[in-house]
């Protein structure tokens, strides 16, 4: 089974190219999530997690989820993180998770995509993501092969930095910078409430046409990226920066 967390398209669109090759079902882990729902997951096939890095770790909305989630019979568990750099060391807490749910771990698997985190980098405009993502292609692939073979992803040998970035900027990261304050929704918000829809976490209503953010965000980026006329700004640091959903 194919289960995948994705904000703007990067996670899904790997997710997908992996289904179609491995010939596995896809599970929306942001359906289930945002549902609240934590019925067991049941496969017979290895668990293939696809998602995003969040500050060189996976989304600890993701990791919560998971803790609180059943999963049977096969609990083999390979991890694809997409990143736009790089995902630090986040296989020592992924060790970690698997050992809590007693899945055996095949590794993790870092795959470069277009960067999306526009809250504090620029994403690239669509020539440039395609390209991106082409040059990912091989990864993906690998990935198929490894899991068609029952083998191991190759083991990460972490650095210093990858080792302070995982440990200490994380949950820094988590602290100062997670919030849902900055984004707001100027006079071009055309009260479509498509960034309700897309929001994970339920963080989003509607007031007076309006939407209204709350405090449970995970910065996942889909309600700026995936609003149809632009509305949204993250304070002044996504003023000018271009949108980004998954081109392809």
């Amino acid at each position: 089974m194919i289960l995948y967390f994705t904000g703007t398209g990067n996670s899904f669109y790997i997710a997908k190219k992996l289904s179609q090759a491995l010939q596995d079902e896809l599970l929306c882990i942001n359906d289930r999530i945002k549902k609240n729902d934590n019925t067991p997951v049941e496969s017979q096939k290895p668990l293939v997690f696809v998602l995003p890095t969040y500050a060189w770790r996976i989304p600890k909305v993701v990791e919560e989820w998971i803790n609180r989630t059943e999963f049977s019979p096969n609990t083999d568990a390979y991890f694809v993180m997409n990143c736009g750099s790089d995902i630090g060391n986040a296989e020592k807490y992924l060790i970690r998770l698997c050992q809590t749910k007693t899945f055996s771990f095949k590794g993790v698997k870092e795959i470069i995509m277009p960067e999306n985190y526009i809250a504090l980098y620029n994403a690239p405009e669509a020539p440039e993501a395609k390209r991106i993502i082409q040059h990912a292609e091989p990864a993906i692939e690998d990935c198929v092969e490894l899991i068609i073979h029952n083998s191991f992803f190759q083991k990460r040998t972490p650095s210093a930095a990858d080792r302070i970035k995982s440990s200490f900027t994380n949950p820094v990261f988590y602290r100062f910078v997670v919030k849902a304050d900055k984004f707001k929704a100027d006079d071009k918000c055309i009260g479509c409430g498509k960034c309700k829809t897309v929001c994970p976490l339920n963080n989003i209503e509607l007031k007076e046409n309006k939407p209204v953010w709350g405090k449970n965000c995970t910065h996942c980026m889909a309600c700026i990226c995936k609003c149809p006329v632009e509305a949204i700004e993250y304070g002044k640091s996504s003023t000018g920066k271009p949108r980004y959903q998954c081109p392809l």
